[in-house]
């Protein structure tokens, strides 16, 4: 396994100096936010570490030999919207985009984009399914036709009032992955699997990597810690934000000895990447590096 971080924590600085954050932190990789550049729609969105505007064999070379230098991999490029946003001429931009981040990683020569399936919240699951099937079945046939595999992260992104109640991703439950697994069967549609999301759903986060180890693409570590105190007061049809706070690993509720010990049992062997959304260190840059560097202090117990 390779040991990295989700580099939309540090959107002030440039993919050279995120790569010798990187280094002194002791992160074999990175996964590099590759958003529009403009306005961000939310926090963690709207970071550009890699510009897929009009990205050329000329540029991909360039990030290699970046690569080459900093002695830091890339794992994957990653990309968040919401591709079933009621408004389709909106969706159509997220849609035109994802296809230039596929493009950038196949100039690239690696393998993986990042992304949520998207849901227009409004809607139930069995609702929202013919525009899966319209907006995805194409989109994975372009990653095929691209050698791209794409990891879904299991986020229902259903935290606060804008998103209530179903959520802007659809891929929020197994029942839903095995669904969608089933409606379009390809080896280059996955999962980015993150943890801590099962947890304040109150569900069980190793049976997943048991179940889906064939689709396991990539691995966001991320902790949270289900505030036990505050859910006994507003109970499970509040907001998620009213009773669960995002963690670094070691701080939550997620048992890594546990994670690992069920993770290389199933033969992965890619990336794991910490992904930083814990409000105690994000003041400034230096507390956001600090973050990083006890990250990869505490998960190199397990990430060899």
């Amino acid at each position: 396994m390779q040991l990295g971080f989700v580099t939309a924590i540090l959107p002030e600085l440039s993919l050279e100096a995120v790569m010798d954050v990187a280094r002194e932190a002791d992160y074999d990789c990175i996964e590099v936010m590759c958003w529009p550049e403009g306005k961000a729609e939310r926090r963690y969105a709207g970071v550009t570490h890699l510009n897929v505007t009009d990205f050329s064999a000329r540029d991909a070379k360039n990030v290699r030999e970046l690569i080459i230098r900093k002695r830091v991999e890339i794992s994957a490029l990653g990309y968040y919207p919401n591709p079933l946003v009621p408004d389709q001429a909106e969706a159509q931009v997220y849609i035109d985009h994802l296809k230039r981040v596929i493009e950038a990683a196949a100039l690239l020569e690696l393998g993986r984009v990042n992304t949520f399936i998207g849901r227009d919240w409004t809607k139930s699951v069995d609702d929202n399914w013919p525009r899966f099937l319209e907006v995805w079945q194409p989109l994975i046939a372009f990653a095929e036709e691209h050698e791209v595999k794409i990891g879904i992260e299991n986020c229902p992104m259903s935290f606060t009032k804008d998103e209530w109640p179903g959520g802007k991703n659809l891929a929020q439950s197994p029942a839903v992955w095995r669904r969608m697994f089933e409606a379009i069967p390809s080896d280059y549609f996955g999962l980015n699997y993150d943890p801590s999301h099962m947890i304040w759903q109150m569900m069980d986060y190793l049976k997943p990597i048991r179940d889906f180890s064939h689709k396991l693409f990539h691995i966001h570590a991320k902790d949270v810690r289900l505030d036990r105190h505050k859910l006994n007061d507003v109970g499970i049809m509040a907001f998620p934000n009213e009773y669960h706070t995002p963690k670094l690993p070691g701080m939550g509720d997620v048992n890594w000895g546990q994670f690992f010990s069920t993770l290389t049992d199933t033969g992965y062997n890619g990336p794991v990447c910490v992904e930083v959304e814990d409000r105690a260190f994000e003041g400034n840059l230096e507390r956001r590096k600090e973050s990083l560097q006890q990250s990869s202090r505490y998960l190199r117990q397990f990430v060899i």
